[in-house]
């Protein structure tokens, strides 16, 4: 090296030096002689040494180095090895790094800046403050002490180049260690900070720095620590690492500082995991720890393992765990800490209440343990706690531990089964893994828990024995995958479960009677010895326990349910709630009381018990039937009580009996009520014995009548019983059912981790479905909640809702604040909860109950999701008191129309709920208009609001009534109102109950004008069906003037509206009116189809000659139907307004008429040459059941009751004749329903369409005629005689009749055969009754044998008309 080696810089060739990167200079002795060589391709070392001249080659290289700069621009690091730097180097070198330079790296090792640091780092310090291309600064065993360390720091604090700065082997001390400190807290471009120094005072400062002002700078502090032997080792104090955000604390730190770095760790956003393994800690940091887990957002993970941590360390540690958000993870293995401690690190992960939310939801990881940590009784149930409550840690970690038992680790693994977040599980090196009983566990355990993936048992004595082989095998079964089944191959079963629902008012005994019927039931389990203690016993004094409470009674494997359904009539609204779940089995009891008041001996009114009956019993009914078939009727039992306070009158129970069987013939289509009527004392077992047998009975028979259900419905009843008892909870969310379904029940349990969680959670919503149909719970699937005790549900929770009027409550029109309700309802939850017993409404929030609400469409949210949102709410809403209600529409021509809709059987009700839907479901369609202003004004019983320019008012009916009623008011015509009502309102209400139907009527529109209260319009309706049947029974000129007449209004003998009258064209819409004449129009039109009416018969109706009769068919009399036909499309075509229909109907009314007449007289007249008519043509057929008489359109064999009557047949004035006696038929048989059938079928139903058309026509017949639409049916297949265009009500009887004629293309001897079949009956009846004469015919029918004088026509007339037409005919020998 020497040989090649340059002595003098003179000698230096620029060209050859110029790609130099590296220059290194070093002291060298002064024997060796300075000089220079190449290292390498481009690193230049330089030996540095005084020679005997005195010449410094340092000083002249650096001012080579200075004076040709340009040459050296490749130069990027500088070393200087044990250089005695002079203030003129110092300079030089400074000059150099100056501008111009390209020096990314200057490192000094072991340099001496002379005596006076601070003097010779001066111009280094001035250079770095504006050298711009320096990235990194090495101080190597330089000694620069505080002073240089201060120096460089004020340097520093303006670079904005440097990424580096290393001290090592130095003491920058206290006060060096600040000033780097208040370096980096303006310094943001510095990137790694490497610190040796002989104290660890200064990794305090400079790590608070780092991280309080967040700087993403590698950290790297070491220290001096003697080592066993007494000398001096360096170790690691901290380091931190940006790139990974992982920062460790080794050791060596007092306990000042590292209160220091932890107060900068409270807002610091840059470390992530702080690990401080074997750092000594007091209780005075985990306090300021307890500050960052306050207030930090990015630490993911502290590990405090080995850190002597004891209880009121860890107490603060919990504290910081309330409120933190963010910590993933959590090692305290290897303290000092027992149960106290570790209760309260546990404490924010779990929950103690079901009403509580868990403090801390985050963790993921916890570790704790060690060989001197003492769990103990409180910490084993402070983890038993946490696996039961806690929703989010994934790993649980207990290490080294000797203080559990093998009795406490199965307690654990047993709790651990109802764990489904928990993935891994540790208890690694603990001793109480132990024994047969834990193994067991274990497996039981994984068995229904198959969420465990991992559990970590080495070094217990469990794996130290070699028995944890099948655990981890079942470990992997439940990792691999299971065959796929079918998705609900669930086999059915009968139900082992029946509804007991008790309805009756409030004091009825309803709750005593439900003990009674309990200890009746279990008493036939017991000892007939304690039987006879037992029903000496008072109920009063039986021993109340929480199986009593549920009001759950096992009759063998048969589960009954006691409902009490009743109270006051404020909590009437929430009794439709119970039938949500109805469509299982179920018997209903209404149970009333004999008196009045328990505490009184006077007795209740036969008409008060008979109300209650009835209303008991429409209530049911409409209530069942809007969820449960028409053909199953409800079984029913009356009940009365308080027996022992009136067994002493005489008259006894006889008219009550009389009663419930007068009810029992009124509702035996609707409900099956039971015969006997049970008279009970409540309080007695023995008086209730024989209704507790009846009970038993009836459920048997029901169940066995119940449609099957899951199979696994039947073993959830029982385990879900069972369950309650032991953990007195009514409402659960759906993970709790999960939880339930995966312990107990095999069919509905997930077998591995692999498994499809989405079909088996199907087979679970189906299975409780299932429960809900039955009435065993009450299932929101939305909502994800279950009410286990839907009578607790009503009457402990909603039943808070009717106490809301009482409360103060900022409300208008029925809304209030969403916020403000929940406060009140969380409040009196609140109350009830502490009451009764805080777990068993525990899971319930006021939120709960607002979205139940909503889903039950008793509650309406303005603005979802909006806290401050306006909800509507009817429960809260109030009657009128401020006197007569007004229209708030004021203009001088306005119309009134009023319409009633009333349930059409009379045996249903609309219940108590039903006008409070309404009021949300109106509220939300009308809202949905977009209308500007829009008006929606509530009150209870209701609603006013204002739809495209009409008001509406919706009012309830009657007090616990049938009916509602809808007002409108407005400028516009009638049918536009109308036809608003039938968009808007009608069709919202009939939505409500799809299963109901109503009839609708027409108020007076003197009532509406007035708004004359509700319980004075039973007089004034008009059902709609009713005037359209009375105007289709009129003559056509008077259909348009029709008026209808209403009665006087008189409330106490004062006249409240008088009586008046309204034209129907008033009274209904465009629309109704033209459906009346439409009718009639197409009745006319098939009639004259009938008739085969020519053009010839509307122009000239004279008589045709005899000889010019065609053929006398019924259906095919004449031909040339066709031009009348077009002749009524033309008057179709033409009718412009009613009156001008009216005029055509008319017109054509009287040429159809006059045809029917003569073809009617004809056939009375048909084959007079053969009769010498010894006996009436015209005879029919009447009903006469229920003390009625109904004309007979069809005749079947077997039919009884009937009789024959004769029309007097005088001609163009046929008619029914008064008083007629008839002759009575004791039976059909087949012989007379092969003659009668043709006559019936074509001439009656000729006859019976012509009274349909004008009752007029033959007075006295329009009483008996039937409803024929449904009556031809039976006739002929109606079905495929009409187009799809033509409704059955529209085309009437004769449409069908003459569709049947048009199917058969008979002639006159047809006719002549059936009529000559119906005459000879007829005269085989008459001889079978002895009426053999014509004075016999006389007597019975009142008609006498008569001739026309003009035609010679025989007929059989009245003596009226013989009387009054004597000039037109002349009576002949009898």
């Amino acid at each position: 090296m020497g040989d090649g080696m340059i002595r003098y810089v003179t000698e230096i060739d620029l060209q050859e030096y110029k790609d130099v990167e590296n220059i290194a200079f070093y002291q060298v002795a002064a024997n060796l002689g300075s000089g220079l060589c190449m290292e390498s391709e481009r690193s230049l070392r330089i030996h540095i040494c005084t020679d005997h001249n005195d010449v410094n080659f340092l000083l002249e290289f650096l001012h080579h180095l200075v004076e040709s700069k340009d040459h050296y621009r490749n130069v990027t690091n500088l070393l200087f090895h044990g250089i005695e730097w002079q203030p003129e180097g110092i300079q030089l070198l400074c000059s150099y790094l100056g501008p111009g330079s390209n020096v990314k790296q200057l490192e000094f090792q072991k340099n001496m800046f002379s005596t006076k640091s601070a003097i010779a780092l001066v111009p280094l310090s001035e250079m770095l403050q504006t050298n711009n291309t320096l990235n990194a600064v090495v101080f190597n065993d330089c000694r620069i002490g505080a002073t240089g360390a201060t120096l460089l720091s004020s340097a520093l604090a303006n670079n904005r180049s440097v990424e580096e700065f290393q001290v090592w082997e130095d003491s920058i001390g206290s006060k060096g260690a600040e000033e780097l400190s208040k370096m980096i807290e303006v310094n943001y471009m510095l990137k790694l900070l490497i610190i040796l120094d002989n104290s660890s005072i200064a990794a305090a400062p400079l790590m608070s720095a780092v991280l309080a002002r967040n700087r993403r700078v590698e950290v790297h502090i070491w220290g001096h620590s003697r080592d066993t032997r007494g000398g001096m080792n360096s170790c690691k104090i901290v380091e931190f690492l940006p790139a990974t955000g992982n920062m460790r604390i080794y050791n060596n730190i007092n306990s000042t500082g590292l209160q220091r770095v932890a107060c900068a760790l409270a807002w610091n956003t840059t470390v992530t995991t702080l690990d401080m393994t074997g750092v000594p800690l007091k209780s005075k940091w985990t306090k300021e720890l307890r500050g960052v887990l306050d207030r930090n957002r990015s630490l993911k993970a502290i590990k405090l393992t080995r850190c002597c941590l004891r209880d009121k360390a860890v107490v603060y540690i919990a504290a910081g765990l309330f409120k933190n958000k963010y910590l993933e993870s959590l090692i305290l293995d290897g303290n000092r800490f027992g149960g106290v401690g570790l209760e309260h690190l546990l404490c924010p992960l779990s929950t103690f209440s079901p009403i509580q939310t868990q403090a801390n939801s985050t963790l993921k990881v916890l570790s704790f343990g060690g060989e001197r940590t003492n769990i103990g009784r409180y910490g084993v149930a402070a983890i038993l706690q946490l696996l039961e409550t806690n929703q989010s840690l994934i790993e649980l970690a207990i290490c080294d531990d000797a203080s559990l038992r093998s009795n406490d680790v199965v307690n654990i693994f047993t709790t651990l089964q109802r764990n489904a977040t928990l993935r891994i599980l540790s208890f690694r090196g603990c001793k109480g893994v132990d024994g047969e009983a834990v193994l067991q566990t274990i497996m039981n355990t994984l068995q229904v828990n198959p969420w465990i993936e991992e559990i970590d048992l080495h070094e217990t004595p469990l794996h130290v024995a070699g028995k944890t082989g099948q655990i981890y095998e079942k470990l992997g079964q439940n990792g691999s995958l299971v065959l796929p089944n079918d998705l609900l191959d669930l086999p059915l079963s009968v139900p082992t479960c029946c509804r007991v629902v008790l309805c009756g008012q409030d004091l009825a005994g309803k709750s005593t009677l439900c003990s009674s019927m309990n200890q009746s039931i279990n008493s036939m389990k017991v000892p007939r010895v304690d039987v006879m203690k037992t029903l000496k016993t008072p109920v009063e004094q039986m021993p109340f326990t929480e199986e009593n409470k549920m009001n759950s009674i096992f009759d063998g494997n048969t589960k009954l349910t006691m409902c009490n359904l009743g109270g006051h009539e404020g909590s009437f609204a929430l009794h439709d709630f119970m039938f949500v779940v109805h469509g299982g089995p179920s018997v209903f009891m209404i149970v009333s009381s004999l008196v009045g008041k328990p505490a009184t001996k006077y007795p209740k009114s036969v008409g008060e018990i008979e109300w209650e009956l009835i209303y008991w019993l429409r209530f049911l009914i409409s209530s069942y039937r809007r969820r449960v078939s028409h053909s199953f009727r409800p079984c029913v039992t009356v009940v009365l009580t308080h027996y022992d306070k009136v067994s002493h009158l005489p008259e006894g129970l006889q008219p009550i009996a009389t009663v419930v069987q007068r009810l029992r013939e009124d509702f035996h289509s609707h409900a099956e009520i039971y015969p006997t009527v049970f008279a009970v004392d409540s309080r007695s077992l023995v008086s209730v014995s024989k209704l507790t047998h009846h009970l038993r009975m009836t459920t048997k028979t029901i169940i066995q009548q119940s449609a099957q259900v899951y199979e696994v419905c039947n073993d959830l009843i029982k385990i879900l019983h069972d369950w309650r008892l032991r953990n007195n909870k009514a409402v659960i969310r759906w993970a709790e059912f999960c939880e339930i379904c995966q312990l107990n029940v095999p069919a509905l349990r997930l077998r591995s981790r692999r498994d499809n969680v989405e079909k088996v959670n199907t087979r679970r919503r189906a299975v409780a479905k299932s429960l809900h149909t039955l009435g065993e719970i009450v299932f929101f699937e939305e909502l994800g909640l279950l009410v286990m005790n839907c009578e607790w549900f009503c009457r402990d929770v909603l039943s808070q809702l009717v106490t809301l009027k009482l409360i103060k409550i900022e409300s208008s029109g029925g809304f209030v604040r969403k916020e403000e309700l929940e406060k009140i309802l969380q409040e009196k939850l609140h109350n009830q909860v502490t009451r009764s017993n805080w777990r068993t409404g525990a899971s319930l929030q006021a939120s709960d109950i607002i979205n139940i609400l909503l889903e039950l469409e008793l509650c309406y949210e303005q603005d979802p999701g909006n806290p401050r949102t306006l909800l509507l709410l009817p429960a809260i809403l109030e009657e009128n008191k401020g006197g007569t209600e007004k229209w708030q529409l004021t203009i001088p021509e306005c119309r009134f129309v009023g319409r009633r809709l009333e349930c059409e059987d009379i045996h249903m009700l609309l219940t108590s709920d039903f006008f409070p839907r309404l009021q949300v479901r109106l509220h939300n369609k009308i809202m949905c208009l977009g209308q500007q202003e829009a008006v929606y004004n509530l009150e209870k019983n209701l609603i006013y609001t204002v739809i495209n320019g009409v008001h509406v008012q919706v009012e309830l009916g009657m007090k616990l009534g049938s009916s509602i009623d809808v007002l409108a008011c407005s400028g516009k015509n009638v049918t536009d109102m109308v036809r608003l009502l039938h968009k808007f309102v009608i069709p919202a209400i009939l939505n409500l109950s799809p299963n109901m139907t109503f009839k609708e009527s027409i108020l007076r529109p003197d009532c509406v004008k007035h708004l004359i209260p509700r319980r004075f319009r039973a007089t004034q309706q008009l059902p709609l069906k009713k005037l359209k049947q009375i105007l289709l029974s009129l003559p056509a000129e008077s259909i348009y003037d029709y008026q209808h007449t209403w009665s006087a209004v008189e409330s106490n003998k004062r006249l409240i509206l008088r009586s008046g009258s309204d034209h129907a064209r008033d009274l209904l819409s465009d629309d109704d009116f033209h459906e009346v004449l439409h009718r009639r129009y197409y009745d006319l039109q098939y009639l004259a189809t009938e008739l085969a009416v020519t053009p010839d018969n509307l122009q000239q109706p004279e008589i045709i000659p005899e000889a010019d009769v065609v053929d006398p068919s019924i259906l095919g009399i004449a031909k040339g139907v066709e031009m009348v036909l077009q002749r009524l499309k033309i008057i179709e075509q033409g009718i412009r307004d009613l009156k001008e229909e009216i005029a055509s109907l008319r017109y054509y009314e009287y040429h159809l008429v006059t045809e029917l007449h003569r073809k009617m007289d004809y056939i009375m007249n048909y084959s007079i040459q053969l009769e010498d008519r010894k006996v009436p043509q015209m005879f029919y057929l009447v009903s006469l059941d229920n003390r009625s008489k109904k004309l007979v359109t069809r005749i079947l064999p077997g039919m009884r009751s009937l009789r024959v009557h004769m029309l007097c047949e005088f001609r163009r004035e046929m008619h029914v004749v008064e008083d007629q006696v008839g002759c009575d038929m004791i039976q059909v048989d087949n012989q007379a329903v092969q003659s009668l059938l043709p006559y019936m079928s074509k001439f009656m139903k000729l006859l019976t369409f012509a009274l349909k058309i004008g009752a007029h026509f033959i007075v006295g017949m329009g009483e008996m005629i039937p409803d024929l639409s449904r009556e031809v049916v039976h006739l002929m297949d109606s079905s495929a005689m009409y187009g799809a265009a033509t409704s059955a009500a529209s085309l009437g009887a004769l449409g069908a009749a003459a569709m049947y004629g048009r199917t058969r293309n008979s002639g006159a001897s047809d006719m002549g055969e059936d009529m000559k079949a119906a005459r000879q009956w007829l005269l085989d009846f008459l001889r079978g009754q002895g009426i053999l004469s014509g004075m016999d015919i006389a007597q019975r029918f009142g008609l006498w044998r008569v001739m026309y004088r003009d035609d010679g026509h025989i007929a059989w007339v009245c003596r009226k008309h013989i009387a009054a037409r004597g000039e037109e005919l002349f009576e002949l020998p009898l």
